[in-house]
């Protein structure tokens, strides 16, 4: 009798791990690298929620801010061989990868929102294709705000950040850093404000956002409005993990996705001036760049495009000849 129970009871189980996975609420974890309280981690928990929403509860998606469960580096990868079904990844850290992730990160190429959103809409395709070779799909991009020069002197040229302490966290910022005669430093975001504080790094370019994310004004006290690029932050989603969805599921998540994208980048450009509100009411001083840095700039920009092209192959020039028209 003992065994015959025992054998029911396998059985039970076997035929209850056989179910269809659409019967029940399914969760996905998702890793992010940016403080909760971020536009970027507040959008996603609004696409999040709004996935949950639309899908009756048939999916869950739970957000891990904060580098909390993979680090920047680790996300692509952990979505890349399943060890999470989606996660969102700042693009120019993958520009080792494929310097088509680079093109929102080349400094003054596109520096407005205008310019960002025509850029985008050159190079998405491009992105879309290197996502799917690899098994995953683009679900949505939002830009950061223009980023901003920091720095804990006054800096009216480029002359005045040589020998800084310059953060870096892709190819090309380390390149910025030599340019500027500075010291990169690489420091990934969830580091910075430790970085800040112990005088590891005293130079970054950044928005105002992370600025305030950082709480620069504890251990900087310029922020000079550069509006030298305008890097997006994109969600990525094994395509495995979105097939075994229901199409009703499948659609919402999708569906969702675009309008995040759509959500997010107006997010960017409200917080993009309040940002800036908010370190000078911290005791920063927000500058307008002198004329002196912004000729630095703008050269050491053509430079830096200049050496792209040289790398970025066929497709690379031809995302930039498009967008130059």
């Amino acid at each position: 009798m003992l065994v015959r129970k025992m054998l029911l009871a396998a059985a039970a189980a076997l035929a209850a791990a056989g179910a269809p996975a659409t019967a029940t609420a399914q969760s996905w974890d998702m890793p992010t690298p940016y403080a909760p309280a971020n536009f970027h981690t507040v959008n996603i928990e609004r696409f999040a929620a709004a996935v949950k929403t639309a899908t009756g509860g048939k999916l869950a998606i739970k957000v891990h801010p904060g580098a909390s469960l993979y680090k920047m580096p680790e996300i692509k990868r952990a979505v890349q061989t399943g060890q999470v079904p989606i996660g969102e990844v700042l693009m120019v850290t993958l520009t080792n990868e494929n310097p088509l992730y680079a093109v929102d990160g080349l400094p003054f190429l596109a520096s407005s929102y205008a310019q960002a959103e025509k850029l985008w809409g050159i190079q998405r395709p491009y992105v879309e294709r290197i996502l799917a070779a690899q098994g995953m799909r683009l679900l949505f991009a939002v830009p950061w705000p223009p980023q901003g020069l920091m720095a804990n002197k006054e800096v009216t040229s480029a002359a005045d950040l040589e020998g800084l302490n310059f953060r870096a966290y892709d190819k090309q910022t380390s390149r910025l850093a030599e340019l500027f005669k500075a010291r990169p430093v690489t420091i990934q975001a969830a580091e910075v404000a430790q970085a800040l504080s112990t005088g590891k790094i005293n130079s970054l370019i950044s928005s105002a956002q992370s600025g305030v994310d950082y709480k620069a004004w504890e251990s900087l006290k310029y922020f000079y409005d550069v509006q030298a690029w305008l890097p997006k932050n994109m969600v990525i989603v094994s395509n495995a993990a979105l097939e075994a969805l229901d199409p009703a599921t499948r659609n919402a998540v999708l569906a969702e996705g675009k309008k995040a994208e759509q959500a997010g980048w107006a997010s960017s450009q409200e917080v993009a001036e309040a940002t800036k509100k908010t370190l000078a009411a911290n005791g920063m001083k927000v500058l307008a760049p002198s004329p002196k840095l912004v000729d630095d700039l703008n050269r050491m920009g053509r430079q830096m495009v200049d050496e792209w092209l040289a790398g970025a192959g066929a497709d690379g020039k031809a995302v930039v000849e498009a967008f130059r028209k």
